[in-house]
């Protein structure tokens, strides 16, 4: 009778990009806890931890994971956040390891792998993954994303083991650091989506469209994301100031679609090469020979995404991009741009197929701007409304 579980499938993944660079920047005796909701069943997990952004190396003093109170009883939208927690006397941490040591140093600029650890995991629960940094950790190599199922805690002291953190310890983060992608051993028909973008996708939709699978049966896919706030696709920038903005995507596409048992990506990246010129007279790392044509992005996107995907065999699905009427560097040049690389983000054959994100979310009466309710207050970035119709549109025929 053949195994069960077969083959190794990402189930919960995120980009790593340089961190926003504040007055601290090292971190010691720190406890990271991220908790994670299993898409799939399965029963041995591996852990990918990235220092890709790091000058120097980091060491992991210890990791576990264990199965947190959440089980498949609980909706997914309990949410990440939850405080509720087992007794420390029925919370059973299995040490994470490399090579068999439990703990192990990231060099800087690399990535690395645990071994396989045997850990039973259903369909729907929510297990913890808690890292802890006993020396000076530079904490150059992490993403900020939001959304319901996305965030975790931190803690001064060591409490990697216990069921549960102190409250006058802890602190909520949406900084996922060092913690870059999980894999599970899992049944055949599971698979990976990738959601490759900027802060529109390390934002909601993506937690969003995990929902929407649940709630409806796409039981089969794990939605994991790429994107990292303030990416372009064609610059990047070299000063402390924007330099969370992070890698553009030459860089950035190769790395991020190392993703175990994917079959298709979707793009939704672009705005932020159109956004950002200002001219050297009002910021002087953003000057206006920066200012991308659609020809520039649509070259770019052939160049860096379309031929990379191919390679690996990736279905690539392009994204619409969202109106931008009224944010602060709104021109109608910048529209123009706009709306000639969405008309071809959605007609060119080089791609599977267009997830018309701009369609779903732009006013019926004016669709340069969003629909009533479906605007941040930024003018860019989506309501947590809006967030959940792009989930909504996107084509089952990537779910199934």
């Amino acid at each position: 009778m053949p195994e069960k579980f077969s083959k190794w499938v990402a189930c919960w993944g995120n980009a790593t990009s340089i961190t926003d660079r504040k007055e601290a920047t090292y971190a010691k005796d720190l406890t990271l806890r991220y908790p994670i909701r299993a898409c799939f069943s399965g029963n041995k997990l591996r852990f990918h931890f990235s220092n890709l952004t790091g000058t120097e190396p980091v060491t992991i003093s210890e990791a576990y994971v264990a199965h947190s109170a959440q089980s498949s009883s609980h909706s997914p939208a309990s949410s990440a956040q939850s405080s509720v927690q087992p007794a420390d006397s029925t919370y059973s941490p299995v040490a994470i390891t490399f090579g068999g040591r439990t703990s192990a140093a990231i060099p800087a600029g690399e990535e690395i792998l645990s071994d396989e650890i045997a850990f039973d995991v259903t369909a729907g629960e929510t297990f913890d993954v808690s890292l802890y940094f006993a020396d000076f950790t530079q904490m150059n190599a992490g993403t900020a994303i939001t959304g319901p199922l996305s965030g975790g805690k931190y803690s001064y002291g060591n409490f990697a083991k216990s069921a549960t953190l102190p409250d006058d310890l802890t602190r909520k983060t949406n900084w996922i650091y060092f913690l870059n992608t999980i894999d599970i051993f899992t049944e055949e028909k599971n698979f990976a989506l990738v959601c490759f973008g900027d802060s529109i996708t390390a934002q909601d939709w993506p937690d969003y469209l995990t929902l929407r699978c649940a709630r409806e049966g796409f039981n089969n896919v794990a939605i994991i994301r790429r994107a990292v706030s303030g990416t372009r696709i064609l610059r990047e920038y070299s000063c402390i100031t924007y330099a969370a903005y992070g890698l553009k995507g030459a860089t950035r596409f190769p790395i991020e679609m190392n993703v175990a048992g994917a079959r298709s990506v979707i793009v939704q990246h672009g705005i932020n090469d159109i956004i950002h010129p200002v001219g050297v007279e009002v910021n002087k790392f953003r000057p206006w020979s920066d200012m991308p044509t659609a020809d520039d992005l649509i070259n770019g996107v052939r160049s860096l995404y379309i031929t990379h995907a191919r390679k690996l065999g990736l279905k690539i699905y392009s994204g619409t991009l969202l109106p931008i009427y009224g944010w602060r560097t709104y021109n109608e040049n910048r529209d123009i741009i706009r709306m000639a690389f969405n008309e071809w983000l959605r007609t060119a054959p080089d791609f599977d197929g267009c997830v018309d994100f701009d369609k779903a979310v732009r006013g019926h009466d004016n669709p340069k701007q969003f629909e009533g309710g479906f605007d941040s207050g930024d003018h860019l970035h989506p309501s947590a409304k809006a967030y959940e119709a792009m989930a909504e549109c996107v084509p089952e025929e990537l779910l199934k």
